[in-house]
């Protein structure tokens, strides 16, 4: 379904989730170590969550605009500026490597490094069409503002 057809109750409804979702996200980032979830998680982790909190803090931001502003334009140059975050805390995150998978008889280490750099080429493209998308739509916005002659 597309963006302009779905309603702006609906529209909010996500907005909403995806808020509670990225602060319920924040509270495991501050505590996972604390936690033990994952023995493969290092200490190398805490060097992390003040760039992945800020990721998550900005998302939850961009999404209580949304629930005020939702233009199309708005929201791509927003997407934007997430991405930029995104694949900050994927490089990052490729930088630091806070895992150890020693325990493994698979090699996890090479395949987590082949994820993350797949994912920031995965976002790289999408700050790339995003990019495109806002031009788009600023030309397409410009040329029918244009006085008539």
């Amino acid at each position: 379904m597309a963006e302009g057809t779905r309603s702006v109750a609906t529209r909010r409804l996500g907005y909403g989730i995806t808020m509670l979702v990225n602060a319920a996200m924040i509270v495991v980032v501050n505590n996972i170590l604390e936690w033990g979830w994952f023995s493969w998680l290092t200490n190398d982790f805490e060097l992390l969550i003040p760039i992945i909190n800020l990721s998550l803090m900005a998302s939850i931001l961009v999404n209580l605009a949304y629930m005020v502003y939702d233009a199309e334009w708005f929201k791509s140059m927003c997407e934007i500026g997430l991405l930029v975050i995104s694949i900050t805390v994927a490089v990052r995150t490729f930088q630091v490597f806070p895992f150890d998978f020693s325990a493994y008889s698979w090699d996890w280490e090479a395949t987590t490094k082949m994820i993350i750099a797949f994912a920031i080429i995965g976002m790289s493209i999408a700050l790339i069409v995003n990019a495109v998308k806002l031009i788009v739509i600023l030309v397409r916005t410009a040329q029918t503002h244009q006085p008539s002659h």
